[in-house]
Protein backbone atom coordinates (compact mmCIF):
# COMPACT_ATOMS: atom_id res chain seq x y z
CA UNK A 1 0.00 0.00 0.00
CA UNK A 2 0.97 3.62 -0.41
CA UNK A 3 2.49 5.79 2.61
CA UNK A 4 -0.38 8.32 3.83
CA UNK A 5 0.32 11.22 2.28
CA UNK A 6 2.25 10.53 -0.72
CA UNK A 7 -0.55 8.79 -3.59
CA UNK A 8 1.07 5.42 -5.05
CA UNK A 9 1.70 5.06 -8.85
CA UNK A 10 -2.01 4.38 -10.84
CA UNK A 11 -2.08 2.84 -14.15
CA UNK A 12 -4.51 3.61 -16.71
CA UNK A 13 -5.58 1.67 -19.37
CA UNK A 14 -7.84 2.50 -21.82
CA UNK A 15 -8.75 4.24 -25.64
CA UNK A 16 -7.91 7.96 -26.80
CA UNK A 17 -10.54 9.64 -28.69
CA UNK A 18 -10.38 12.54 -30.79
CA UNK A 19 -13.41 14.96 -29.78
CA UNK A 20 -14.67 16.45 -32.66
CA UNK A 21 -16.74 19.62 -32.37
CA UNK A 22 -18.58 22.46 -34.79
CA UNK A 23 -16.24 25.03 -34.58
CA UNK A 24 -19.17 27.83 -34.86
CA UNK A 25 -16.77 30.88 -34.19
CA UNK A 26 -15.39 29.49 -38.27
CA UNK A 27 -18.45 28.80 -39.66
CA UNK A 28 -18.51 28.84 -43.62
CA UNK A 29 -21.67 29.19 -45.79
CA UNK A 30 -20.13 26.03 -47.79
CA UNK A 31 -18.50 23.57 -45.01
CA UNK A 32 -18.28 22.96 -41.70
CA UNK A 33 -15.76 24.06 -39.57
CA UNK A 34 -14.64 21.07 -37.23
CA UNK A 35 -11.91 21.12 -34.10
CA UNK A 36 -10.95 17.70 -32.95
CA UNK A 37 -9.86 18.11 -29.06
CA UNK A 38 -7.98 14.77 -27.36
CA UNK A 39 -10.40 13.07 -25.23
CA UNK A 40 -11.51 9.44 -24.49
CA UNK A 41 -12.38 8.45 -20.65
CA UNK A 42 -9.58 7.00 -19.92
CA UNK A 43 -7.37 9.23 -21.10
CA UNK A 44 -9.02 11.97 -19.54
CA UNK A 45 -9.20 9.83 -16.51
CA UNK A 46 -4.66 9.73 -16.72
CA UNK A 47 -5.00 13.69 -17.72
CA UNK A 48 -6.44 14.72 -14.30
CA UNK A 49 -4.44 12.06 -12.47
CA UNK A 50 -1.54 13.43 -13.40
CA UNK A 51 -2.49 16.95 -12.89
CA UNK A 52 -3.54 16.35 -9.86
CA UNK A 53 0.09 14.81 -8.69
CA UNK A 54 -0.56 11.11 -8.49
CA UNK A 55 2.53 9.26 -10.63
CA UNK A 56 0.54 8.37 -13.55
CA UNK A 57 1.33 5.89 -16.31
CA UNK A 58 -1.06 5.25 -19.47
CA UNK A 59 -1.56 1.88 -21.32
CA UNK A 60 -2.52 2.71 -24.77
CA UNK A 61 -2.75 1.98 -28.08
CA UNK A 62 -1.79 5.07 -30.61
CA UNK A 63 -2.05 5.48 -33.66
CA UNK A 64 0.74 7.15 -35.86
CA UNK A 65 -2.11 9.37 -37.55
CA UNK A 66 -2.47 13.21 -36.37
CA UNK A 67 -4.89 12.18 -34.01
CA UNK A 68 -2.04 9.89 -32.20
CA UNK A 69 0.45 12.72 -32.29
CA UNK A 70 -2.29 15.16 -30.44
CA UNK A 71 -3.33 12.65 -28.03
CA UNK A 72 0.71 12.10 -27.05
CA UNK A 73 1.30 15.74 -26.98
CA UNK A 74 -1.59 15.77 -24.61
CA UNK A 75 -0.71 13.03 -22.56
CA UNK A 76 2.66 13.87 -22.01
CA UNK A 77 2.24 18.03 -21.22
CA UNK A 78 -0.15 16.64 -18.11
CA UNK A 79 2.90 14.42 -16.88
CA UNK A 80 1.58 11.09 -17.92
CA UNK A 81 4.21 7.85 -18.24
CA UNK A 82 3.80 6.77 -21.82
CA UNK A 83 6.71 4.26 -21.57
CA UNK A 84 4.52 1.01 -22.07
CA UNK A 85 1.96 2.65 -24.44
CA UNK A 86 1.96 0.88 -28.33
CA UNK A 87 2.54 2.81 -31.60
CA UNK A 88 0.16 1.26 -34.44
CA UNK A 89 -0.89 2.04 -37.70
CA UNK A 90 -4.05 1.17 -37.03
CA UNK A 91 -5.97 4.35 -36.94
CA UNK A 92 -7.59 6.21 -34.54
CA UNK A 93 -10.88 6.43 -32.74
CA UNK A 94 -13.09 9.44 -33.36
CA UNK A 95 -16.19 10.57 -31.68
CA UNK A 96 -18.59 13.99 -33.05
CA UNK A 97 -19.86 15.41 -30.45
CA UNK A 98 -23.23 17.76 -30.31
CA UNK A 99 -23.70 19.35 -27.35
CA UNK A 100 -27.22 20.84 -26.37
CA UNK A 101 -28.35 24.01 -25.01
CA UNK A 102 -27.43 23.03 -21.25
CA UNK A 103 -24.11 21.78 -22.24
CA UNK A 104 -24.77 17.94 -22.47
CA UNK A 105 -22.96 15.96 -25.29
CA UNK A 106 -23.90 13.21 -27.58
CA UNK A 107 -21.35 11.50 -29.58
CA UNK A 108 -21.32 9.82 -32.70
CA UNK A 109 -18.46 7.43 -33.38
CA UNK A 110 -15.88 6.44 -35.70
CA UNK A 111 -14.70 3.16 -34.54
CA UNK A 112 -14.67 0.35 -36.28
CA UNK A 113 -10.78 -1.38 -36.53
CA UNK A 114 -9.06 1.55 -34.38
CA UNK A 115 -5.93 1.06 -32.78
CA UNK A 116 -7.47 1.05 -28.73
CA UNK A 117 -9.11 -2.04 -29.56
CA UNK A 118 -6.48 -4.24 -30.68
CA UNK A 119 -4.55 -5.55 -27.82
CA UNK A 120 -2.46 -8.44 -27.99
CA UNK A 121 -1.18 -10.66 -24.83
CA UNK A 122 2.16 -10.14 -25.37
CA UNK A 123 1.38 -6.04 -25.12
CA UNK A 124 -0.57 -6.50 -22.04
CA UNK A 125 1.95 -8.79 -20.40
CA UNK A 126 4.86 -6.11 -21.46
CA UNK A 127 2.76 -3.58 -19.22
CA UNK A 128 3.05 -5.30 -15.82
CA UNK A 129 4.00 -2.53 -13.17
CA UNK A 130 4.87 -4.23 -10.03
CA UNK A 131 4.84 -0.68 -8.26
CA UNK A 132 1.56 0.12 -9.23
CA UNK A 133 -0.99 0.39 -6.54
CA UNK A 134 -4.36 0.80 -8.55
CA UNK A 135 -5.11 0.06 -12.68
CA UNK A 136 -8.08 1.58 -13.86
CA UNK A 137 -9.91 0.46 -17.14
CA UNK A 138 -12.68 0.40 -18.59
CA UNK A 139 -15.14 2.13 -21.18
CA UNK A 140 -15.07 1.08 -25.14
CA UNK A 141 -11.39 -0.59 -24.70
CA UNK A 142 -13.17 -3.42 -22.03
CA UNK A 143 -16.03 -4.13 -23.73
CA UNK A 144 -15.14 -4.00 -27.20
CA UNK A 145 -13.23 -7.18 -29.12
CA UNK A 146 -10.66 -8.64 -29.48
CA UNK A 147 -9.11 -6.31 -27.10
CA UNK A 148 -11.65 -6.26 -24.01
CA UNK A 149 -11.33 -9.62 -23.45
CA UNK A 150 -7.83 -10.24 -23.30
CA UNK A 151 -7.56 -6.97 -20.97
CA UNK A 152 -10.02 -9.04 -18.70
CA UNK A 153 -7.91 -11.55 -18.36
CA UNK A 154 -4.82 -9.22 -17.70
CA UNK A 155 -7.20 -7.75 -14.54
CA UNK A 156 -7.63 -11.60 -13.22
CA UNK A 157 -3.75 -12.03 -13.07
CA UNK A 158 -2.51 -8.31 -11.66
CA UNK A 159 -5.34 -8.29 -9.07
CA UNK A 160 -3.22 -10.36 -7.17
CA UNK A 161 -0.97 -7.55 -6.30
CA UNK A 162 -2.84 -4.23 -7.07
CA UNK A 163 -6.41 -2.27 -6.62
CA UNK A 164 -8.29 -3.01 -9.96
CA UNK A 165 -11.02 0.26 -10.69
CA UNK A 166 -13.39 0.08 -13.53
CA UNK A 167 -15.66 2.33 -15.33
CA UNK A 168 -18.35 0.82 -17.75
CA UNK A 169 -19.40 3.94 -19.40
CA UNK A 170 -21.54 2.68 -21.16
CA UNK A 171 -21.93 3.70 -24.88
CA UNK A 172 -25.23 2.86 -26.39
CA UNK A 173 -24.75 4.23 -29.77
CA UNK A 174 -21.44 1.77 -30.49
CA UNK A 175 -22.20 -0.86 -28.35
CA UNK A 176 -25.55 -2.50 -27.56
CA UNK A 177 -26.39 -1.97 -23.25
CA UNK A 178 -27.09 -5.64 -23.26
CA UNK A 179 -23.24 -6.61 -23.95
CA UNK A 180 -22.39 -4.62 -20.94
CA UNK A 181 -24.70 -6.29 -18.70
CA UNK A 182 -23.69 -9.56 -19.72
CA UNK A 183 -20.01 -8.57 -18.95
CA UNK A 184 -20.81 -6.61 -15.77
CA UNK A 185 -20.74 -9.16 -13.31
CA UNK A 186 -17.99 -10.59 -14.44
CA UNK A 187 -15.79 -7.27 -13.96
CA UNK A 188 -17.28 -6.86 -10.86
CA UNK A 189 -15.64 -10.39 -10.18
CA UNK A 190 -12.06 -8.55 -10.73
CA UNK A 191 -12.93 -4.95 -9.47
CA UNK A 192 -12.39 -3.56 -6.07
CA UNK A 193 -13.93 -0.12 -7.46
CA UNK A 194 -16.74 0.30 -9.86
CA UNK A 195 -17.44 3.89 -10.53
CA UNK A 196 -20.55 4.67 -12.68
CA UNK A 197 -23.16 7.36 -13.58
CA UNK A 198 -26.28 7.19 -12.92
CA UNK A 199 -27.35 6.90 -16.70
CA UNK A 200 -25.09 4.15 -16.73
CA UNK A 201 -26.83 2.23 -14.37
CA UNK A 202 -30.40 2.85 -16.29
CA UNK A 203 -28.37 1.06 -18.94
CA UNK A 204 -26.85 -1.75 -16.60
CA UNK A 205 -29.38 -2.70 -13.95
CA UNK A 206 -32.94 -1.36 -15.67
CA UNK A 207 -35.84 -0.90 -13.44
CA UNK A 208 -33.89 -1.29 -10.25
CA UNK A 209 -33.10 1.56 -8.01
CA UNK A 210 -29.10 2.27 -7.23
CA UNK A 211 -29.09 0.92 -3.70
CA UNK A 212 -30.72 -2.00 -5.53
CA UNK A 213 -28.18 -2.09 -8.14
CA UNK A 214 -25.74 -1.61 -5.61
CA UNK A 215 -26.20 -4.31 -3.98
CA UNK A 216 -26.25 -6.52 -7.00
CA UNK A 217 -22.87 -5.41 -7.61
CA UNK A 218 -21.72 -5.95 -3.81
CA UNK A 219 -22.48 -9.68 -4.71
CA UNK A 220 -20.84 -10.03 -7.73
CA UNK A 221 -17.83 -8.40 -6.09
CA UNK A 222 -17.18 -5.16 -5.95
CA UNK A 223 -16.20 -3.64 -2.38
CA UNK A 224 -16.71 -0.14 -3.39
CA UNK A 225 -19.48 1.10 -5.66
CA UNK A 226 -19.67 4.85 -6.55
CA UNK A 227 -22.53 6.41 -8.34
CA UNK A 228 -22.17 9.83 -9.39
CA UNK A 229 -25.30 11.87 -9.75
CA UNK A 230 -24.76 15.16 -11.70
CA UNK A 231 -25.29 18.45 -9.64
CA UNK A 232 -26.67 16.17 -7.14
CA UNK A 233 -23.64 14.82 -5.87
CA UNK A 234 -22.92 11.42 -5.65
CA UNK A 235 -23.77 8.06 -3.89
CA UNK A 236 -21.12 5.61 -2.51
CA UNK A 237 -21.72 2.08 -1.09
CA UNK A 238 -18.84 0.11 0.47
CA UNK A 239 -19.84 -3.44 1.42
CA UNK A 240 -23.34 -2.11 1.29
CA UNK A 241 -23.27 1.09 4.20
CA UNK A 242 -23.67 3.88 1.68
CA UNK A 243 -23.22 7.69 1.91
CA UNK A 244 -24.15 10.57 -0.16
CA UNK A 245 -21.99 13.57 -0.71
CA UNK A 246 -22.92 17.05 -2.45
CA UNK A 247 -21.79 18.60 -5.39
CA UNK A 248 -20.17 21.91 -4.86
CA UNK A 249 -21.81 24.76 -6.77
CA UNK A 250 -20.69 25.55 -10.30
CA UNK A 251 -21.11 27.19 -13.54
CA UNK A 252 -21.47 24.46 -15.95
CA UNK A 253 -20.61 25.18 -19.60
CA UNK A 254 -20.11 21.71 -20.65
CA UNK A 255 -20.27 17.95 -18.96
CA UNK A 256 -17.28 16.60 -21.30
CA UNK A 257 -14.97 14.40 -19.31
CA UNK A 258 -16.84 14.87 -15.49
CA UNK A 259 -16.78 11.86 -14.67
CA UNK A 260 -13.44 11.16 -15.51
CA UNK A 261 -12.91 13.51 -13.35
CA UNK A 262 -14.39 12.50 -10.69
CA UNK A 263 -12.52 9.13 -11.19
CA UNK A 264 -9.33 10.57 -11.00
CA UNK A 265 -10.18 12.88 -7.57
CA UNK A 266 -11.55 9.78 -6.04
CA UNK A 267 -8.37 7.33 -6.95
CA UNK A 268 -5.84 10.18 -6.50
CA UNK A 269 -7.55 10.62 -2.59
CA UNK A 270 -7.81 6.95 -2.17
CA UNK A 271 -4.11 6.68 -2.97
CA UNK A 272 -2.93 9.40 -1.27
CA UNK A 273 -4.54 8.23 1.99
CA UNK A 274 -3.19 5.07 1.35
CA UNK A 275 -5.84 2.65 0.88
CA UNK A 276 -4.55 1.46 -2.76
CA UNK A 277 -2.75 -1.41 -3.01
CA UNK A 278 -5.00 -4.13 -2.17
CA UNK A 279 -8.44 -5.22 -1.49
CA UNK A 280 -9.33 -2.35 0.49
CA UNK A 281 -9.57 -3.77 3.49
CA UNK A 282 -8.81 -0.74 5.80
CA UNK A 283 -11.00 1.68 4.19
CA UNK A 284 -14.04 3.20 6.22
CA UNK A 285 -17.04 5.03 5.34
CA UNK A 286 -15.36 8.32 6.09
CA UNK A 287 -12.91 7.49 4.06
CA UNK A 288 -14.98 7.49 1.12
CA UNK A 289 -17.31 10.13 1.78
CA UNK A 290 -13.80 12.58 2.14
CA UNK A 291 -12.31 11.12 -1.33
CA UNK A 292 -15.71 11.10 -2.97
CA UNK A 293 -15.66 15.20 -1.61
CA UNK A 294 -12.43 15.73 -3.44
CA UNK A 295 -13.72 13.82 -6.36
CA UNK A 296 -16.50 16.35 -6.58
CA UNK A 297 -14.88 19.22 -6.22
CA UNK A 298 -12.24 17.87 -9.16
CA UNK A 299 -15.16 17.48 -11.27
CA UNK A 300 -16.72 21.08 -10.60
CA UNK A 301 -14.07 22.39 -11.89
CA UNK A 302 -13.93 20.64 -15.04
CA UNK A 303 -17.28 21.10 -15.84
CA UNK A 304 -16.44 24.83 -15.52
CA UNK A 305 -14.38 24.86 -18.81
CA UNK A 306 -14.93 24.05 -22.31
CA UNK A 307 -14.17 20.36 -23.06
CA UNK A 308 -12.34 18.19 -21.13
CA UNK A 309 -9.62 19.89 -19.25
CA UNK A 310 -9.54 18.86 -15.71
CA UNK A 311 -7.86 21.10 -13.23
CA UNK A 312 -4.48 21.14 -11.91
CA UNK A 313 -3.40 20.70 -8.25
CA UNK A 314 -2.38 24.49 -7.67
CA UNK A 315 -5.87 25.38 -9.36
CA UNK A 316 -7.98 23.25 -6.67
CA UNK A 317 -6.02 24.92 -3.69
CA UNK A 318 -7.22 28.07 -5.18
CA UNK A 319 -11.08 27.00 -5.29
CA UNK A 320 -10.70 25.76 -2.23
CA UNK A 321 -9.40 28.64 -0.48
CA UNK A 322 -12.50 30.74 -1.92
Amino acid sequence: MARPGSPGSVDVLGECVADIFEDRDRSDPDGLALRALAGGGPANTAVALARLGTPTRFLGRFSNDAFGTLFRARLNASGVNLTSSVTTSEPSTLAVADLDATGQATYGFYADGAADWQWTDSELAATRNDDAVCLHTGSLALIRRPGGSRIEEHLAQVRERTTVSIDPNVRPLLVPPSAYRERLHHWCAVADILRLSEDDCTFLAPGAGLEEACHTWHTAGARLVVITLGGRGALASLDGARVTVPAPPAVVIDTVGAGDSFTAGLLHRLAGAGHLGGRLDELTLEDVADACSFAAQVAALTVSVPGANPPWADDLATAVRR
